[in-house]
């Protein structure tokens, strides 16, 4: 019986390192998802603000995936987190949450590079 407790216990340990794996983050956007096939270069991240405001930008790459599977991964999951879609124009997509806003940018289609920015909309 103990052996079968023990079987349990471990199964449930790697289920849950195995999901805490797959849930990435853009690093300096801790709440914004980064989608598979996304790269982040962490050395282009520019983060400042205080409790009232911040601004964050950081820059993704991908040769995986193209800007439409982009626009509707955080299409579908950035108003679980509260944000509320406000359109695309230009290759660039809107939300807003509260005071702020978060726009993901197209800056080139091949390699795709994007430039996502967090910045208080007052």
């Amino acid at each position: 019986m103990k052996r079968f407790y023990l079987f349990i216990l471990l199964f449930c340990l790697c289920s849950s390192l195995a999901m805490a794996k797959e849930a990435a983050f853009i690093d300096g956007m801790e709440d914004i998802p980064l989608m598979k096939g996304l790269i982040q270069k962490v050395e282009k991240t520019v983060s400042f603000g205080n409790e009232e405001s911040r601004f964050v930008e950081a820059y993704l790459i991908s040769s995986k995936v193209g800007f439409k599977k982009v626009e509707t991964f955080y299409k579908e999951s950035l108003p679980q987190l509260g944000w509320t879609y406000q359109g695309t124009t230009d290759g660039t997509v809107v939300f807003y949450r509260d005071s702020e806003s978060l726009s993901i940018h197209k800056e080139s289609s091949k390699p795709l590079k994007l430039r996502v920015t967090i910045k208080n909309r007052i």
